[in-house]
């Protein structure tokens, strides 16, 4: 269906899957398929109550209901987040926002702080997010923490009453969030509520396209290093399915790193930039957290000319690896030849050891470690 506005023909969901479909040469999944009929159907849904909002008696006291909203729960590179954003940019809506569940928590609560002053802290939040965000969209919507999870039984249930739309994206079911955790019983109510307001949608397919496409392709190249490039390049453009942002620095912390490119889970950095700079494994640590693929150019052989670099490609590795991020990178040498003979032996061979165990199908299928995981 494609619905037509001021400015011309709104793309739909469905619009926007075929021609991401054509453009990456992913092939349509039956399982995708059904969550984009559930997506269409909500995207009309949007649009039809921005319309009725736009009228006049949209906005006195006839306002017309606000729509549910979705939660896509499913295995690990089944598509949720591809399809979650292919729906994000296909609403027409100016209030909208798309954030990681785990950054959105960290927000939540530095502007709980902010807010302590207030009354009731948490419903002051809630007026602030509604005020500003009509569609909020979380990716990997999990509770691990107590606190997290006596704040969200009442958020949730606060932007509902606001009329905030909720469109999320799991690994985990409803009932089966905050499993065992401290107090679950509190937690309760809130699944309770998610389960009422949201629409369940289970993305029950069999293949992960992530570790696919992974396979697919070799994930370190020793070649011509612009055929290096290319293979990045087209690489890059499979795992985002085509879609990337026009950003060419990203913040990590408080400093703005240069990006060769960027899309939502997935970061491409030349080695120069990445290791050559003054960053440490918190600087890391804040990329292996944001980011579930890291693509990496140029990675020359480590000599005592660029010993400093190579101190940081180590923590960097070492951080990659400890929050299973997947690499895929460009190298000057074969992987036997990366550390000059001599230099730091115990330390080349377990970086070595790790680089070769982060191509094999075991290390490809770990879980992305997006939180919980501290330099200590």
């Amino acid at each position: 269906m494609s619905m037509t506005s001021g400015t011309g023909t709104l793309l739909s969901p469905k619009m926007w899957y075929q021609a991401a479909c054509e453009r990456s040469g992913i092939v349509c999944d039956a399982p995708q398929l059904a969550a984009i009929e559930q997506l269409e159907l909500f995207w009309e849904q949007l649009v039809e109550f921005k319309k009725k909002r736009d009228q006049f008696l949209g906005r006195s006291l006839l306002s017309p209901n606000v729509p549910k909203g979705l939660y896509i729960w499913g295995g690990v590179g089944r598509g949720k987040t591809f399809l979650m954003d292919g729906f994000y940019e296909c609403v027409p809506y100016r209030r909208k926002r798309r954030i990681h569940f785990h950054n959105f928590m960290v927000e939540v609560h530095h502007e709980m702080k902010q807010l302590a002053h207030e009354r009731d802290p948490l419903i002051a939040l809630a007026d602030r997010i509604a005020h500003s965000t009509r569609l909020l969209c979380l990716d990997e919507f999990h509770v691990d923490d107590i606190a997290d999870a006596m704040i969200l039984g009442r958020l949730i249930g606060a932007l509902f009453e606001r009329g905030v739309v909720l469109l999320t994206t799991s690994n985990i079911e409803p009932d089966a969030l905050y499993m065992h955790g401290l107090q679950r019983q509190n937690f309760l109510p809130a699944i309770a509520l998610i389960k009422r307001e949201l629409k369940v949608l289970h993305l029950d397919s069999a293949t992960d396209y992530r570790l696919l496409q992974m396979e697919r392709d070799p994930l370190f190249m020793f070649d011509d290093a612009d055929e290096n490039e290319r293979h990045l390049a087209l690489l890059f453009d499979r795992l985002t399915a085509g879609s990337q942002s026009e950003a060419t620095h990203i913040k990590v912390r408080n400093i703005q790193m240069p990006v060769h490119r960027v899309a939502r889970e997935v970061v491409w950095f030349d080695f120069a930039e990445l290791c050559g700079g003054h960053h440490d494994q918190s600087d890391y640590l804040d990329i292996a957290h944001r980011f579930q693929t890291v693509l990496v150019s140029g990675i020359p052989q480590m000599i005592a000319e660029n010993g400093a670099a190579a101190r940081r490609f180590t923590w960097l590795i070492d951080v990659l690896y400890d929050n299973h991020v997947k690499l895929a990178a460009s190298f000057a040498v074969p992987l036997a030849e990366l550390y000059e003979t001599g230099r730091h032996d115990s330390e080349a061979q377990r970086i070595a050891s790790r680089l070769t165990e982060m191509q094999t199908r075991r290390y490809l299928e770990l879980p992305h470690r997006s939180r919980g995981t501290t330099l200590a």
